[in-house]
């Protein structure tokens, strides 16, 4: 930017989900989707109270967008503040599913951060911006998505 005099912005982009996401991506959502799905435990590593934030792929696409739009370099974090414990989203996950789901707890992984929350506060300052689509509501469009997938792949 100062070198060459172009415009650029810098964000730092937090947990994003939606649907065609790969089914085997190895995520927390996708992998709890497909288990519960398959009617398989839900794996769940270390105690699950560690916490994530995930934004929905169209709020993310609408924050990107604005950001792009303004004349603010950044750095700018973008992401959804809502925070849920691993266990709280195995539950909703788990309540979605019409087979008997157990927990299979394994050994928490190695550096697995115990809190993962974005600040948005400079986005919505700045940009005005927020997310609007909670996890639940985003949850049912994706799992609707990987339910369908998985039928038509069987």
């Amino acid at each position: 930017m100062r070198v060459h005099g172009i415009e650029i912005r810098i964000t730092r982009l937090f947990n994003t989900y939606a649907p065609r996401i790969l089914l085997n991506d190895g995520r927390l959502i996708s992998n709890l989707l497909v288990q519960s799905i398959n009617g398989e435990d839900l794996t769940i590593y270390g105690n699950g109270r560690q916490t994530r934030s995930f934004c929905f792929i169209d709020d993310m696409i609408d924050s990107l967008i604005i950001f792009m739009n303004s004349s603010i370099t950044g750095p700018i974090n973008l992401g959804n503040p809502e925070e849920l414990s691993i266990l709280q989203i195995a539950n909703l996950i788990r309540s979605k599913s019409t087979n008997k789901i157990k927990f299979r707890f394994l050994k928490e992984l190695e550096d697995d951060p115990l809190r993962r929350q974005p600040s948005i506060s400079l986005a919505q300052k700045e940009l005005n911006w927020k997310p609007k689509i909670m996890f639940n509501d985003g949850l049912k469009i994706t799992r609707e998505y990987f339910q369908n997938k998985l039928t038509r792949e069987k």
